[in-house]
């Protein structure tokens, strides 16, 4: 994952000694975990890369504290959301999110397992899936000992095929699908994706700095869709200088309208 800088306040006196941390100048808020999984620049990414339309449902898939869902609220004023999350902790954390940035009508949080979630949810039927899967084999770099970070990272409770077959099971035919994930698994991400029926359709790939090794993919499929793919401009996440690209830098500061359909 990519670090992400937000504005936060410790707040102590929370049961979960959450932080409260501000994005888009303050017009989203959300608690996170002081201690535990903390979202990264990866989920701004992902919400802004799929593409939805008015008035389109959407499930997001390991929603963790609900950012994704929380900044697609905010992108897209007539989208209905669902955020399915296994973990409690972080289910409970995702509700509050959602009523502390009043949109109790138009997301709903599932404590669920991708792995068991089809057919006992409203999101079947649905027209867009995001997902930012764990990444990681079980046995694959350094776990960590808290069970938040465990689970975001490593595949401890569904591999990527797993998130995939919930993703294809959930959507409507010609239903989208975007995932966020490490570009070293770019080849494995899309053998999947076709097995599941989902047809990679957009592509683009993220370096940290300019002349750098990808380190990240983001990709959109279509379920049941024909082949044929887009890849678009890489994308830039920093200045040498350490300082946020002006695209990257205008997603986080503002909150300004959503960019065309990368590779369009």
């Amino acid at each position: 994952m990519l670090p992400l800088t937000v504005d936060h306040q410790e707040n102590n006196t929370h049961p979960s000694a959450d932080t409260l941390d501000a994005l888009f100048d303050g017009r989203l808020t959300l608690w996170q975990s002081r201690t535990g999984y903390r979202f990264s620049i990866d989920a701004l990414l992902l919400a802004y890369f799929v593409t939805v339309k008015a008035g389109e449902r959407i499930v997001d898939l390991g929603t963790g504290s609900g950012v994704v869902a929380l900044v697609l609220a905010r992108l897209y004023p007539t989208a209905i959301l669902t955020g399915i999350e296994l973990q409690s902790t972080m289910a409970n954390r995702a509700e509050r999110n959602v009523q502390l940035n009043g949109l109790q009508r138009r997301i709903k949080i599932l404590h669920a397992d991708v792995r068991q979630v089809t057919g006992q949810t409203s999101a079947c039927g649905c027209d867009v899936a995001v997902c930012n899967p764990p990444y990681r084999t079980p046995s694959s770099g350094r776990v960590s000992a808290d069970a938040e970070r465990r689970a975001a990272r490593h595949e401890t409770h569904g591999d990527l095929h797993d998130f995939l077959r919930a993703g294809a099971q959930l959507l409507r035919h010609r239903g989208r699908m975007a995932l966020c994930y490490p570009a070293v698994r770019l080849t494995e991400l899309i053998s999947a994706m076709q097995r599941v029926g989902i047809e990679p359709k957009r592509l683009r790939l993220v370096h940290s700095f300019a002349g750098a090794e990808a380190s990240l993919v983001l990709v959109e499929g279509v379920k049941g869709g024909r082949t044929g793919l887009a890849v678009a401009a890489p994308l830039t996440i920093y200045h040498q200088s350490k300082q946020y690209t002006n695209e990257v830098a205008s997603t986080i500061a503002g909150l300004p309208k959503p960019p065309s359909p990368l590779g369009s």
